[in-house]
């Protein structure tokens, strides 16, 4: 079972369509988002507005209507976009197991309560760690890292889909 839905990737893979080969972002509108990427207009449209409530993206105005980054794509990470689409998570929750020893019968002596329950401690730590790489990693760097593997055709493949698409409406 995945930790962060579907919804994470679909919206990493949107913020990552609305850069360009420049790294200068680029309105769309999520019918074209959805239509380029092969994934559920109507769930992209909900993930969207996820996206929006947080800060992420801005509507726009004008023919079809669409979206922009609301801010430079280095200052939007993968932790952000996470959280704005699933929420904050937690890896672990602690049930105080160690307090409900048979042994202990009905009252736990005070070092088995004493500080933090020692799996709780590794868990919060890997949550920690966690939440830190996806901190590290901006839509920006996910966007050059794969213009840089594309061949140089895609990101005019890209911009010559779109001109067609918004050509034809």
């Amino acid at each position: 079972m995945a930790f962060y839905s579907s919804g994470v990737e679909y919206g990493l893979h949107s913020l990552l369509c609305m850069v360009d080969s420049k790294g200068d972002d680029r309105e769309m509108n999520v019918r074209e988002m959805a239509e380029l990427q092969g994934v559920p207009f109507d769930y992209l449209a909900k993930i969207f507005t996820r996206l929006s409530r947080a800060g992420l993206v801005v509507s726009t105005e004008g023919k079809g209507g669409g979206f922009r980054l609301a801010r430079a794509p280095e200052l939007i990470t993968a932790l952000d976009v996470a959280q704005a689409i699933d929420g904050s998570k937690t890896v672990f929750e602690c049930k105080e197991i160690r307090q409900r020893l048979a042994v202990f019968e009905e009252t736990p002596p005070a070092w088995a309560c004493e500080g933090p329950c020692s799996i709780r401690a590794v868990m919060d730590s890997a949550q920690q760690r966690m939440e830190e790489e996806l901190a590290r990693h901006t839509i920006l760097d996910l966007a050059r890292r794969t213009f840089r593997k594309a061949p140089d055709t895609f990101a005019i493949e890209i911009q010559d889909w779109i001109s067609e698409r918004r050509s034809s409406r």
